[in-house]
């Protein structure tokens, strides 16, 4: 077989493949023999038995497997089935979010709401589906980051690597005719000169004579990447203890109560597998004003525009220290164990209620849900089960700027400037004896019967404050006075804090990766024919457009240098390009 090149990519030095001597192997003379010849040639057999591949056996595959799970490739495309799997929890109701929209969306939707609901969609985040995508993706994170981040600190250790023999093939090679006595001072400056740059350098002697500057810089490309991705898994670990130990509830204050922080004060609760309710901080918020104010009209905006919304609130501690706070959208109060966020407001008329006997079965402030409309139009439901002769139940409309026309009951304007109570009386069974929990801003009045008047419609009551009315079977209903409420959403994340700081080094490392080259620039003086040769080039580990003027700017600088240093011109230069003569 006849010697063959082989050029390493690394370009530091030749090597050749070759028979004993140097020649082919010399054809046998003698008789055949039983022993076959042997066939150089780079092609499996075909004929025959052909070739047999070993079998992978049960450590293979799990070996090969592993690798297939931890490569890069598969993480980014978990990471994209893991973006994917989460848009179902912002389509459809959550059930652990909002358990009473979800039991509407189920039946309104019959047979595909039943299917959503065993494929798990109205519960996403917890999941099967999406929590095996999630531990596969932590686990596909974690097996690329070890290995890397072995060969990372190797790479911190390890010397910069040696000049190749040919630099004429690399970026921005550059070749200059110096004379002989500036060889030994123009490898010093040089180091000196990418040092000042941030290059590790290292001095290397060779043959020949020759000197050489290997040097290397961004090595911190590759650690803000490695830091991009352990705070990634720092993130997904962060989410998931957040999601075992958080907790969140809402809870609304009329203007004048308390809340105490105790499970049953809540309107709904949601606390993570892991958290205990008994755990929750203890303290007292008290409301003592809430305040809300709009465009009016002639001024600049949409008229009725909400402009601010700030609740007044005083904290007791469980020492008995008070202090007092303005909680305002995007604004929350933060508390030991515990952050307080505004989420919304509404109107709260004190009505008074009694039955035909004359006793008081309602009494006190009802919080009304706004329906959507600018001018605040609210829904107000009261439920007297003690009522008699008949349970009783009292529905319509509260109007903080009211008016009643042909669109039926409605407010004008969102402040309470002329406030007004629309309402009905219905009476019946209101079903609170069968045990089912119900809603208590919601009234079931196919099941019920309006009070009528002499003209047998339903008799509609307008009330504005301080006013009461009598209806026709007795039943009494009073506008006693107007307050306000503000809902308000507790939460703690023991995690959140970590989360943050994550996201902020993942942000850091992928800054670094992203605008920090990594590049390898080498400087070689070898004796030439009447001086010295001096040889630079560089080479980019990624795009790096900027890098063939740097190295042809170094071996200026270096040329100009040494000419002033010793009131000599450099010889002009050979050649300047790859395809040009190396000698």
């Amino acid at each position: 077989m006849t010697g063959k090149k082989q050029q390493t990519p690394g370009g530091a030095g030749e090597h050749e493949t070759q028979g004993p001597t140097g020649q082919r192997p010399a054809e046998p003379t003698g008789p055949q023999t039983a022993e076959p010849t042997q066939e150089w040639s780079s092609k499996p057999e075909v004929d025959g038995a052909g070739v047999n591949a070993p079998a992978l056996g049960l450590r293979g595959t799990l070996l090969f497997l592993w690798r297939q799970l931890t490569s890069m490739q598969t993480a980014l495309i978990l990471l994209m089935l893991l973006a994917i799997a989460a848009v179902p929890g912002s389509l459809y109701p959550q059930r652990g979010v909002n358990p009473a929209l979800t039991d509407q969306f189920l039946a309104e939707n019959g047979r595909w709401g039943e299917i959503l609901d065993a494929l798990g969609f109205f519960e996403v985040f917890s999941s099967p589906w999406f929590s095996a995508i999630y531990l596969l993706l932590f686990i596909s994170l974690i097996g690329c980051i070890v290995p890397r981040v072995g060969v990372h600190l190797k790479q911190l250790r390890a010397r910069p690597p040696r000049t190749p023999s040919r630099l004429r093939r690399f970026t921005g090679y550059t070749r200059t005719v110096l004379p002989a006595e500036q060889a030994e001072q123009v490898i010093e400056a040089a180091q000196t000169r990418l040092r000042r740059t941030r290059y590790r350098t290292e001095i290397r002697e060779e043959r020949g004579g020759a000197r050489s500057v290997s040097a290397e810089r961004g090595l911190l490309r590759e650690s803000g990447n490695l830091i991009f991705h352990i705070a990634l898994v720092g993130v997904l670990v962060c989410i998931a203890g957040g999601q075992l130990t958080t907790y969140r509830g809402q809870v609304t204050i009329i203007e004048g109560d308390s809340f105490s922080n105790s499970l049953t004060q809540y309107d709904s609760f949601t606390p993570g597998a892991w958290f205990d309710p008994a755990d929750l901080p203890p303290f007292r918020v008290t409301l003592d004003d809430f305040r809300a104010t709009y465009v009016q009209p002639g001024e600049a905006g949409t008229v009725g525009e909400p402009r601010s919304f700030e609740a007044d609130v005083v904290v007791t501690e469980e020492d008995g220290e008070t202090i007092s706070r303005t909680v305002q959208v995007n604004k929350p109060l933060h508390l030991d164990g515990a952050s307080m966020y505004l989420l919304g407001n509404g109107y709260a008329p004190e009505i008074t209620v009694t039955d035909p006997e004359g006793t008081v079965v309602a009494e006190g402030p009802v919080i009304t849900v706004p329906m959507g409309d600018t001018g605040y139009t609210s829904q107000v439901v009261i439920k007297a089960p003690d009522a008699r002769p008949e349970q009783t139940a009292v529905v319509g409309f509260f109007l903080p700027t009211g008016t009643i026309d042909e669109k039926g009951p409605h407010s004008l304007y969102p402040d309470a400037l002329d406030p007004q109570l629309a309402l009905t009386v219905h009476q019946g069974d209101l079903g609170l004896d069968s045990g089912i929990p119900q809603n208590v801003y919601e009234v079931d009045l196919e099941t019920l019967t309006p009070v009528v008047g002499e003209d047998g419609n339903p008799v509609l009551i307008r009330l504005y404050p301080g006013q009461e009315y009598e209806l026709p079977d007795g039943t009494t209903v009073s506008f006693d006075g107007l307050r306000r409420y503000a809902a308000f959403d507790l939460a703690h994340n023991p995690f959140e804090a970590w989360t943050l700081g994550f996201a902020l080094a993942a942000t850091g490392g992928l800054m670094l990766s992203l605008f920090i080259p990594r590049r390898r620039v080498w400087v070689r003086v070898r004796p030439g024919d009447g001086g010295a040769v001096l040889e630079v080039a560089g080479l980019a580990r990624s795009d790096d457009p900027a890098l063939a003027d740097d190295v042809r700017a170094l071996a200026a600088t270096l040329a100009r240098e040494q000419d002033r240093t010793n009131g000599s011109r450099p010889a002009p230069a050979a050649d300047d390009t790859p395809g040009g003569d190396p000698s």
